[in-house]
């Protein structure tokens, strides 16, 4: 009879300026199987310098830090090649505009509101680290709102994509999960991850949440 393999754990590094929701966020984490505290950051500058030390899977990151504010921090985290398997998570109590453009363009993977159900944030962190983008259903309403009011970017054209990538692309931009994604089109999630790989390639984006951005930009999703 062999052993039974220990679950790898998500190993999870905190951003808060407030030391209350750091310990809170904490206590949550710490009392899962599958998820682990990597460690700590009050600053910006510590949340980067942290990030280079420990190497998370996930970052919760805040927005509105001391010392170099969350937007900076996960710009010099996706910009080290050495962080490159490590997915940001911002989290704020806003929902103001630049706030979300700014995060998302600095590589973001997804944006939290603070008063999410602690389940919500349990599943956003797992989410982010299997290669989702997650978003508030404010926010994503936000992005919507904003990209089909604008004339869509020449350049970025969708016609190197198949029918079935472009409708993939179509749902992930409506912040579907894989699951979800594959239960709309009756293909396998197998199918989907694939057909998510191939968009990466295709459009040279980061992850998932860059994928959005361009659905949004070039026109591809309508209002809802």
């Amino acid at each position: 009879m062999t052993a039974a393999q220990p679950q790898v754990s998500i190993r999870v590094l905190i951003a808060d300026d407030q030391p209350l929701l750091r310990h809170s966020l904490s206590t949550l984490i710490s009392g899962t199987s599958d998820l682990s505290v990597a460690g700590e950051a009050a600053t910006g500058a510590d949340a980067a310098r942290r990030a280079a030390e420990l190497v998370p899977d996930v970052i919760l990151m805040d927005i509105r830090m001391p010392g170099g504010d969350g937007i900076e921090a996960t710009r010099l985290i996706t910009a080290d090649p050495a962080l490159s398997g490590c997915r940001v998570l911002v989290l704020s109590m806003f929902e103001l505009d630049e706030y979300v453009y700014g995060a998302l363009r600095a590589g973001a993977s997804g944006f939290l509101l603070k008063d999410a159900h602690p389940d919500q944030f349990l599943d956003a962190i797992r989410r982010t680290h299997s290669g989702e983008s997650l978003f508030a259903p404010a926010i994503l309403a936000r992005l919507i709102e904003h990209y089909v009011n604008r004339p869509a970017v020449t350049g970025r054209r969708l016609d190197k994509l198949t029918e079935r990538e472009t409708e993939v692309l179509a749902l992930v931009a409506r912040g579907m999960s894989n699951t979800e994604i594959a239960n709309a089109l009756t293909i396998s999630v197998k199918t989907v991850k694939t057909h998510i790989g191939s968009l990466l390639a295709k459009l040279h984006a980061r992850d998932r949440s860059h994928l959005v951005i361009t659905a949004y930009e070039t026109g591809l999703v309508a209002p809802l």
